[in-house]
């Protein structure tokens, strides 16, 4: 078996810990403003295009509903250009705070499942078939949902047994309104089925174990439930950043396929440095470096110190500062 490489973290000198503390002094933060207003300019862009195909997506839930046909050219032509677009943005913390729901949430999370599957099948290095079949089946992962009744699918509160039973078919649904497609391939229709599967056999609709699991069906499980937590609906509030990230963690080993996983935390983790943050002790501070094995175990700089998160096993962040773009 090859051996993991060491840890980028593990081996810093005494001289190196000195210059990285000075290079951090020393830092121009004006050079980081450009880059921030450009950000900012290709959020707001990319923020109306995810709004206009949220909006087109219910109309397409809404065709499906009464005719039981997907029009899949119009999400290929429309949609999916949108969802490519917002892929090109590699601050995924910067697009978080987008992606968050501020309407109707069940055609928005498709959208947004799409985005941040296509994200984590470009971070796997998946090939182009691959990387269009994982985009179009996160887009249409939930569209068996336009076959549940909407009384189950909008209700305020808590479902009984029989409806969420119903509410778990759209698995099934799905899958079924997409397999006999001719221009798409199966495994857009597997992502359907199999995106509540889970690794220890704990899913539905088949209690598959990770052999049985299609690996795009499992991208879409992670970008499903990051986006599901992190957004609000009429019976859930959204959890904050670091409570969806260490609870993603958590389930790295039983839930969601762990090599996925870790490569999804350390993205979403490296995308933070330079942030600050607040610890469980109460001391502020800024990401400096992160991890590839323990991305939560970050380096944190407080004023004049470094504080390394994996030798300090009793600290942990409790809170981004500063959820705003502007003034990172």
């Amino acid at each position: 078996m090859k051996k993991a490489a060491p840890s980028a973290l593990t081996s810093l000198s005494d001289q190196e810990i000195d210059r990285l503390l000075d290079s951090i002094r020393n830092s121009d933060v004006n050079k980081s403003q450009p880059v921030l207003r450009q950000v900012n300019s290709n959020l707001d862009e990319v923020a109306k295009k995810i709004n206009a195909a949220s909006r087109q997506m219910e109309e397409i839930f809404d065709i499906v509903a009464k005719t039981g046909v997907v029009p899949i050219n119009e999400i290929k032509n429309d949609i999916m250009p949108a969802i490519r677009q917002a892929a090109e943005i590699p601050h995924i913390y910067h697009l978080f705070y987008e992606l968050k729901s501020k309407d109707e949430y069940t055609y928005r999370h498709t959208v947004c499942v799409g985005i941040i599957a296509t994200l984590i099948g470009k971070w796997l290095n998946l090939s182009q078939t691959e990387l269009f079949d994982l985009s179009l089946g996160a887009t249409l992962h939930d569209i068996g949902k336009a076959r549940v009744p909407s009384v189950i699918l909008n209700k305020p509160g808590r479902l009984t047994q029989e409806e969420y039973r119903e509410m778990k078919r759209h698995t099934v649904y799905g899958y079924k309104l997409l397999q006999d497609i001719p221009e798409i391939n199966e495994r857009v229709a597997l992502i359907a089925l199999q995106h509540h599967e889970r690794e220890d056999g704990g899913g539905y609709p088949f209690h598959l174990q990770s052999e049985k699991i299609d690996k795009l069906a499992k991208v879409v499980a992670i970008a499903d439930v990051y986006h599901a937590m992190s957004s609000s609906r009429v019976y859930h509030q959204a959890e904050p950043f670091h409570i969806v990230i260490s609870q993603m963690q958590n389930d790295v080993f039983g839930k969601f396929d762990p090599k996925i996983m870790m490569v999804f935390l350390f993205k979403i983790m490296d995308s933070l440095v330079g942030r600050r943050v607040l610890l469980s002790s109460g001391e502020e501070g800024t990401i400096i470096m992160v991890d590839p094995y323990e991305p939560l175990r970050a380096l944190i700089k407080s004023e004049d110190t470094l504080i390394d998160l994996r030798l300090n096993r009793g600290l942990r962040i409790s809170r981004v500062l500063n959820d705003s773009i502007v003034g990172v």
